[in-house]
């Protein structure tokens, strides 16, 4: 009999062996290994927010393991004209073999997951974004092997990105220094279920000192671009630059999920000097995306 369909709403919808395994598996289809999946199986990706990294590379890692994309955006869905959330799910259940959605609200996402047949996989949320730590993952483990046990600092602000990294820490037991200001904090539900492995500070130097990896992201969030010049102002000293990886360990990496604001969450000398792998990260969303799909769908 065919398992119960899985799906990846939050890290922490995988365990340690699964996520390594999908790195594994995302490292030998980067290198032209052959998909397993069946060919003709189709994805719909619901966009309810703009994006450039999470649309191609769905798109384009459906189009490499033979199957089939359809972009939908709520401009020209019924979901955009107040159909129920959940009997859009049911409808597309029946027509499509996967569902990513991209939103505002976690709890849309589990309501759309909890109807639907088929597997649900978060493209981004309001609280995580699951998918984008997968291919941070993946880059960590290219260039320095095993994560476990290795510091990990995040400066700015605990956003969604930073939940996923929470989650993760958890999973994989590495150690995270999140270095926030007063009132941009992690969700303290969120680490008093998952901050096992994460301590929060609001000296983003001692978070970073001897880190074998540093992360950040932009100040404003999509939809808090209104409120980008407070944000600014309060995460002003949360900047990742010389002097932050400096205190970091020798070989430590930069990372940034991208789009990246050169001045402002971090300096230009570090996300286009040598410790950076930000491009190498980006193009590791389209295999690490792969990996996921397929192992979603040959859970079924």
């Amino acid at each position: 009999f065919p398992m119960a369909k899985r799906d990846f709403l939050q890290f922490s919808d995988l365990d340690g062996a699964e996520v390594r395994q999908l790195i594994a598996r995302a490292r030998q289809l980067k290198g032209g290994a052959a998909p397993a999946l069946a060919p003709g199986k189709t994805l719909a990706m619901i966009f309810e927010k703009s994006s450039t990294r999470t649309r191609v590379s769905f798109e384009v890692g459906m189009a490499q393991l033979g199957g089939h994309a359809l972009f939908l955006s709520s401009r020209d869905t019924q979901l955009g004209r107040g159909e129920p959330i959940a009997d859009t799910a049911r409808v597309l259940a029946r027509m499509v073999d996967c569902v990513m959605i991209r939103n505002d609200s976690q709890s849309d996402q589990a309501e759309f997951a909890q109807a639907s047949a088929v597997p649900v996989i978060n493209g981004l949320s309001d609280l995580h974004h699951p998918c984008q730590i997968l291919a941070d993952l993946q880059t960590y483990v290219e260039q320095r092997g095993e994560i476990q046990g290795r510091r990990v600092a995040w400066l700015g602000d605990g956003n969604n990105v930073c939940h996923s990294f929470v989650q993760a820490a958890a999973v994989l037991d590495f150690e995270l220094q999140v270095a926030c200001p007063s009132g941009y904090a992690p969700d303290a539900q969120l680490l008093a279920r998952y901050g096992s492995n994460t301590t929060v500070t609001d000296d983003p130097l001692a978070a970073a000192r001897r880190a074998d990896l540093v992360v950040t992201d932009v100040w404003a969030s999509m939809g808090q671009e209104h409120d980008a010049g407070s944000r600014g102002g309060a995460l002003q000293d949360y900047q990742v630059n010389a002097q932050v990886m400096a205190l970091a360990a020798s070989n430590a990496l930069f990372m940034h999920c991208l789009p990246a604001h050169r001045g402002e969450e971090v300096s230009a000398e570090v996300i286009d000097g040598p410790q950076s792998v930000v491009w190498e990260e980006a193009g590791n969303r389209l295999h690490a995306q792969k990996a996921l799909l397929e192992f979603l769908l040959t859970q079924i």
